[in-house]
């Protein structure tokens, strides 16, 4: 199989100790802890295959300070659990407050 893939012009190689692969997205990432990878080459064109089970994690969105010390002062709480709320509603500030206002 080796010879005739090789005939062929493609070079098919296993890369060995893979730790994890990340495949980011604007939905979110996609993580594989452990898998199996090999690189095909054919033509000159490398081709990588992932084998393994994926787990999604989606982005964290990044809370500018500003936003953190508008929703503390409006709720009055600690900036801590500003950010907490702020991220628990991907960053909406209103839902954020009134999350905070509503936990009482």
């Amino acid at each position: 199989m080796k010879a005739m893939m090789k005939k062929l012009g493609m070079n098919v190689e296993p890369i060995e100790n893979v730790q994890e692969i990340v495949i980011r997205t604007a939905k979110g990432n996609y993580i594989f802890d452990t898998a199996e990878v090999t690189a095909m080459t054919m033509q000159g064109v490398t081709t990588y295959q992932i084998v393994g089970q994926p787990r999604f994690e989606e982005p964290v969105p990044a809370i500018p300070a500003d936003d953190i010390a508008m929703v503390a002062s409006q709720a009055g709480v600690a900036p801590d659990a500003a950010k907490a709320a702020l991220l628990a509603s991907k960053g909406d500030i209103a839902e954020a407050i009134l999350r905070l206002a509503n936990h009482d």
